[in-house]
């Protein structure tokens, strides 16, 4: 039978505490002698690669093995149990201590690599750029090429920034999900508008829609740094807990305040930024509400994935991109003959509270279960001792 780990591997699930005691099961049952053993040969893999205690218990939680269960393994935790079996693996001592950086048995936090608080930046400033020169080229072919020259250096700008640092994922993400984020970039960008047209009878043309909003792309590229941070600050917490807690219950009760935390002070972050690009000339302000969504729900999406939870964010966002798409379908649909019923919803809603309803309610919702998802599974060890992963 098989489980998801914390990587989203697919995992032989753990036998149930009756199958544990059968005979021939390898399990700690009344009469083995050394149940210890029986766990290490059936997790050998695990043992043989693990570069400390902490690797383990992590590896072993992600296959089910609870603190209440170490105990038919005569140990009170799980943290107790990786520490024997790490210590009963044969191992080179020279190649212990360079894996382990000191020799003491806890890995430290890898580094991350250098500059990427530099490239964080960078395309929140390759925005601004773009947006502070391309009304002083007027009309024309000029401003054509700056506003395409901009788009190409933020586009750049956001490839080294994720692809360095606290935000990188590994392995890459699908090209779906990057499909359905750049999506829900581009509906942020020109949604709004396309849809306040779209039930007022428009448009007739590309030219109906006016000038996009550019606000909340720069707020968006722009809390890419803070974002980078709070992944930062919540590996390296994690970390810290994660070498200093003896059960996987009490890491679960440390960590998870952090977890709130992290995404709190992300939020404040990214609600300075919007309210920063709201006071700029001609922002409207409409799209403040589904901005902010958007953001909340792009940033967990990424700190679920940098962390190895991939499934839920990538389902999560085709689901709030489909929304949008919807909406904007039904709309048009509405015009058939007969059909003015299937726009009637999205019509009344935008009549209502406004075109950014559509991305408010669909990207609010999908960040919300990510939310929830968020706090249950980054409070489990093995989404912090993973090896071979920088945070």
């Amino acid at each position: 039978m098989k489980r998801e780990d914390g990587t989203g591997a697919a995992v032989d699930a753990p036998p149930s505490p009756a199958a544990e005691s059968l005979p021939g099961s390898g399990a700690p049952g009344h009469g083995a002698a050394d149940p210890v053993k029986a766990l290490m040969h059936r997790h050998h893999d695990l043992c043989a690669r693990a570069v400390d205690p902490l690797e383990i218990a992590a590896g072993l939680e992600a296959h089910g093995l609870t603190d209440r269960a170490a105990g038919r393994y005569r140990h009170r935790d799980v943290f107790s149990l990786a520490e024997e079996m790490y210590a009963r693996v044969p191992r080179d001592d020279d190649a212990e201590g360079a894996l382990s950086g000191a020799g003491t048995g806890v890995r430290h936090e890898p580094a991350a690599p250098p500059g990427w608080a530099l490239f964080a930046l960078l395309p929140g400033a390759a925005c601004a750029a773009t947006v502070a020169a391309a009304p002083r080229m007027g009309e024309g072919a000029a401003r054509s090429a700056v506003v395409l020259g901009g788009a190409l250096a933020v586009a750049l700008a956001l490839r080294c920034a994720l692809r360095r640092g606290p935000l990188r994922v590994t392995p890459r993400r699908a090209p779906a999900t990057r499909a359905w984020v750049c999506w829900l970039l581009a509906y942020g960008l020109l949604g709004d508008a396309l849809l306040r047209d779209a039930v007022s009878g428009g448009p007739d043309g590309l030219g109906d829609l006016g000038e996009p909003d550019v606000a909340p792309v720069l707020a968006l590229t722009s809390a890419v740094a803070p974002a980078a941070l709070c992944a930062r600050l919540l590996a390296a917490g994690a970390g810290r807990r994660l070498a200093a807690s003896r059960g996987l219950d009490e890491f679960a009760a440390s960590v998870r305040p952090l977890v709130l935390g992290v995404v709190t002070l992300f939020l404040g972050a990214f609600a300075g930024l919007l309210a920063a690009v709201r006071a700029l000339p001609g922002a409207s302000g409409a799209w403040l509400a589904g901005a902010g969504a958007l953001g909340a729900l792009l940033f967990l999406a990424r700190l679920l994935a940098v962390h190895g939870f991939r499934r839920a964010p990538a389902l999560l966002l085709a689901v709030a991109g489909a929304c949008e798409a919807t909406a904007l379908a039904l709309v048009f649909a509405g015009r058939l003959p007969g059909c003015d019923v299937l726009a009637a919803p999205v019509t009344a809603a935008v009549d209502s509270w406004g075109p950014g309803v559509v991305p408010a309610a669909a990207c609010g919702a999908a960040a919300l279960v990510l939310l929830v998802h968020a706090a249950r599974t980054l409070t489990l060890a093995s989404a912090h001792a993973r090896s071979g992963t920088a945070p």
